[in-house]
């Protein structure tokens, strides 16, 4: 069984900051992820930053290598 986290609007955000400051769209972030064994559509991915849907965690550790930063960045502001 797959783990995800609850949503919150700020892991959106903090989704979201995180792929403009590395300048990917969400269509080649995507592409990205498939290079990371995540399959995720961007129709998908838009939903983790609007939180319409839980992100799993798979994913989180694909972003983390993506965007070479710690896991606190996905986290700020969350309590």
């Amino acid at each position: 069984m797959e783990q995800k986290l609850r949503r919150d609007r700020n892991m959106g955000a903090n989704l979201r900051r995180l792929r403009e400051e590395n300048n990917f769209s969400q269509e080649k972030l995507c592409v990205q992820l498939q290079l990371h064994s995540c399959d995720i559509m961007r129709s998908t991915y838009a939903k983790y930053e609007s939180c319409e849907l839980n992100i799993p965690i798979s994913v989180i550790i694909a972003l983390k290598k993506i965007y070479n930063c710690s896991y606190d960045e996905f986290f700020k502001g969350l309590e």
